[in-house]
């Protein structure tokens, strides 16, 4: 087994040793720190540790991302009113859904985390300080080809993206467009049931599907209405079915991962609004996030 020096030295790029020391920092407190093994995904409690309460950005700490993007059209399209204000589409359930999911990081593991997340386009040059990024509600987004370029690189160089809640055909074939093209030796493959992805913490059967809980409560399904997302999204067929998608490289390594059809974070920032939908959907929501961070950091 190669020792780290070795590691680092076969890296030519500054860049992809900052993303390589943040990865082996962090997989060193996952190993560490990790949780009970193989706890079922209705009581991610598992051996519960004290909450840890961390001023200041530390950087051998974990940090949530949020990936800023542009997004085409108008009203109900790049942006939307919810809530009592304007929405950019990247924004959705940030920062509140990254918000709770630091502190039930905080609570469940030892994982050691900066407690706020921050935002970032992929041309600043700071993403690659970070080994993690999230993206949400990528129906109407629209990357540019710096931005493109910047991903391409950035994944290259082992950093690891999660793309969140969108739902239906058009919001797929759009997602396809702007990350499904970056590389012509990469490919999205369905993450089969008995990936490790799925066990590597929590046991889950499948990845969860998590409706935004508004629609949940309009609705009673476990998933969004099509009407209110991008046309054509194939009638309740088309977002009936959760997609677990993973983005592997010409050598088979897991890169990303897309959870379509389900609103993973939304299961985050909506914990405490309702008994019933914490107890139905937000458990697996924690416990889906433990396992693909876990995974990422640690492959």
């Amino acid at each position: 087994m190669q020792t780290v020096l070795e590691v680092r030295a076969e890296v030519s790029h500054n860049t992809s040793v900052k993303i390589l020391q943040r990865l082996l920092t962090l997989v060193i407190l996952l190993l560490v720190c990790l949780p009970h093994h193989g706890a079922d995904a209705d009581d991610p409690g598992g051996r519960t540790q004290p909450s840890i309460s961390l001023r200041g950005g530390n950087p051998d700490a974990l940090t949530l991302v949020r990936i800023q993007y542009d997004s085409v059209g108008g009203m109900g399209e790049s942006w939307y009113h919810y809530e009592g204000r304007d929405w950019q589409r990247w924004e959705t359930d940030f920062p509140r859904a990254e918000l709770n999911l630091l502190q039930r990081l905080q609570e469940l593991t030892s994982i050691r985390v900066n407690p706020e997340p921050i935002s970032m386009r992929l041309t600043d040059r700071r993403l690659f300080d970070y080994p993690f990024v999230l993206m949400s509600d990528v129906g109407w987004q629209i990357l540019s080809p710096l931005e493109r370029k910047a991903l391409t690189r950035y994944l290259q160089e082992g950093g690891f993206l999660w793309v969140d809640d969108f739902w239906g055909d058009a919001e797929l074939d759009n997602m396809m467009n702007n990350i499904g093209s970056l590389h012509r030796d990469w490919e999205w493959k369905r993450i089969p049931d008995g990936h490790s992805i799925l066990s590597i913490v929590y046991r889950l059967k499948a990845c969860p599907q998590i409706p935004a809980r508004i629609f949940f409560v309009q609705t009673g399904r476990d998933y969004d209405p099509p009407n209110v997302h991008r046309m054509p999204a194939g009638g309740w067929e088309g977002v009936s079915t959760v997609n677990f998608l993973g983005l592997f490289d010409e050598h088979g390594r897991l890169m990303a991962v897309a959870t379509h059809n389900t609103d993973i974070a939304d299961g985050w920032e909506r914990e405490g609004e309702s008994k019933e939908f914490f107890d139905r959907f937000s458990v697996k929501s924690y416990a889906m996030a433990i396992n693909v961070l876990f995974y990422a950091m640690s492959h």
